[in-house]
This record gives C-alpha cells, sequence and structure tokens, in this order.
C-alpha cells in the first residue's frame, strides 16, 4: 500500500515525482506559523523542504508488502541482571573516605541560603 505525503493544501506529493513546492507555498506556510523570513530564508527552506518531500515520496515508492510491520528492527531480551540481594560496602570504610562525617552520615556545606 502506498504512502502519500498531503501538502498544506491538500495537495499529494506523488511516489518518484519532483515534489513540486514553490516560494510561496513556503512563505504561505511561515505566515500561518507566525514567522517572519527573510528572502534568503525562504528560498532555502524551499529547496530543503523540496528535498525532504522527495524523500518522502521515494520512502512511499518502496514495495513493503511483504514487509511485516514492526515496533522495533531487532527482537528485545531483558538485559538486566537477576534482582539478587549482594554484600554492599562497609559503611565505616565509606565513611572514612568522606572529607567530612557526622556520626554515621556524610557532612555537607549548608545549601540554599540556610542559616548556620
Amino acid at each position: 500500500m502506498p504512502v502519500t505525503v498531503a501538502l498544506y493544501d491538500g495537495q499529494v506529493a506523488q511516489p518518484n515525482s519532483q515534489a513540486q513546492i514553490s516560494r510561496a507555498d513556503v512563505a504561505h506556510v511561515a505566515r500561518l506559523a507566525r514567522l517572519a523570513l527573510p528572502e534568503d530564508e525562504i528560498e532555502r527552506y524551499t529547496t530543503q523542504l523540496a528535498a525532504v518531500l522527495d524523500h518522502a515520496a521515494d520512502i512511499a515508492s518502496l514495495d513493503i508488502q511483504d514487509v511485516p510491520p514492526t515496533a522495533h528492527p531487532f527482537p528485545l531480551a531483558n538485559v538486566f541482571r537477576e534482582d539478587a540481594p549482594q554484600p554492599s560496602l562497609d559503611r565505616d570504610e565509606v565513611l572514612s573516605q568522606a572529607p567530612d562525617t557526622e556520626g554515621a552520615f556524610f557532612r555537607i556545606p549548608r545549601i540554599l541560603g540556610e542559616a548556620p
């Protein structure tokens, strides 16, 4: 089933045909989007949008009749390890490497303008 590319005014880009888009089309879409584009940008966007529409037409012309729909190109499997308890680091060893501690906790400078 071919895919069609609808333009803003209901025109449809046909597969394998040069998508025809004019400077007036780009200026009109820019006005609808409330964009003030200088003339050099209108020219650049006309060329770029024509290339995008040509590419979409190329894709639409592909024969994908025998290609099943997929959500991902490769089969996915759970890549996480089993969630099993393991020994953790020794608290005293970790705290011994901290710049400042208070009891069994890390001591950090006050933040957010809190009074000392």
